[in-house]
C-alpha cells in the first residue's frame, strides 16, 4: 500500500511539474509597456519561490523511496526509477524557472536604464540649450537676473539618479551582459553631464558678477540722479531769487 501512495505521489508531482512548465515557461510573452515587463519579473519571482518550495516534498518523497527501499527492495527499485526521472525534471524545471526570472529581470534593468539615459540626455540638451542662452551679453538688469534664473531652475540634477544609474550599470557589468555597450552609453553620458556642469556653473557665477556690477552701478547712477535732480533745485532757486554767481556757494558756482 505504502509502495501505491509512494507512486501516486510521484505521479502527482510530475503532473504538477509539467503544469508549472506549461504556465512559465511555454506562455508567449509578449511585453508593451515596461509596467507588462515590471509585473512579468514579479509573477516569474513568484513562480521561482513556488517551485523551490516544492523542493520539501521531494526530498520527503526522495526518503520515502529509500527507506521502502530497503525493506522492500522489488518495490523500492521500480519506485527509485521513476524517482530519478521526477528529480532529473525538477532539477531542470528549476534552472529553466531561474533562468528565465533571471532574463526578465535583466531586461527590466536594460529597459529602466534606457528610460533614464533618454530622460537625462534630453535634460542634458536642455542644460546646453539654457547655457546657450547666456552667453548673449545682456544690457538691462532684469534681462540678466532673468537668465540667471532661467539657468538655476533647470541646474538641478538629483545625486539620487545618478547614483541609480550607477547602480543599474553596475548589474550589467558585474554580469558580464552587453558592458561594452552600457560602458559607451554611460561615459557618454556622464562625461557631457561632467562637461555642460562646469560650463553651467561658469555661466552661473559670470553672470552673478554680471548681475552684481549691473546692480552698483545702478545704484551709483540713482544716486548721482538724485544729487542732479537737488542741484537743479538749488540752481533754479538760486536763478529765481537774482542771486549773481559770485553770491552762489562755491559748489553752486
Amino acid at each position: 500500500e505504502k509502495a501505491v501512495n509512494l507512486k501516486k505521489d510521484l505521479a502527482e508531482m510530475q503532473e504538477w511539474m509539467t503544469q508549472a512548465e506549461e504556465e512559465y515557461l511555454e506562455k508567449d510573452f509578449e511585453y508593451k509597456s515596461p509596467e507588462e515587463l515590471e509585473n512579468a519579473v514579479e509573477e516569474m519571482k513568484r513562480a521561482k519561490e513556488d517551485v523551490l518550495q516544492k523542493e520539501v516534498r521531494v526530498k520527503i518523497l526522495k526518503d520515502n523511496i529509500k527507506m521502502l527501499a530497503t525493506k522492500v527492495p522489488s518495490s523500492g527499485q521500480d519506485l527509485a526509477t521513476e524517482l530519478n526521472v521526477v528529480l532529473e525534471n525538477y532539477q531542470l524545471l528549476c534552472n529553466r524557472i531561474r533562468g528565465k526570472c533571471h532574463t526578465l529581470e535583466v531586461w527590466s534593468c536594460w529597459i529602466e536604464l534606457l528610460q533614464y539615459l533618454v530622460f537625462f540626455f534630453a535634460w542634458l540638451n536642455n542644460l546646453e540649450e539654457r547655457v546657450q542662452m547666456t552667453v548673449f551679453f545682456f544690457e538691462k538688469l532684469d534681462a540678466v537676473n532673468d537668465a540667471l534664473e532661467s539657468l538655476e531652475s533647470f541646474f538641478f540634477f538629483p545625486a539620487d539618479n545618478r547614483t541609480q544609474i550607477r547602480e543599474l550599470g553596475q548589474f550589467f557589468f558585474f554580469g558580464g551582459i552587453l558592458d561594452d555597450i552600457i560602458s559607451e552609453k554611460l561615459e557618454f553620458f556622464f562625461f557631457r553631464y561632467e562637461e555642460l556642469s562646469h560650463l553651467a556653473v561658469s555661466r552661473q557665477i559670470a553672470l552673478e558678477q554680471q548681475l552684481q556690477t549691473m546692480r552698483e552701478t545702478d545704484h551709483i547712477l540713482q544716486v548721482f540722479f538724485f544729487f542732479l535732480v537737488e542741484l537743479d533745485r538749488q540752481l533754479t532757486s538760486y536763478l529765481t531769487d537774482f542771486f549773481f554767481s559770485f553770491q552762489m556757494p562755491q559748489e553752486a558756482q
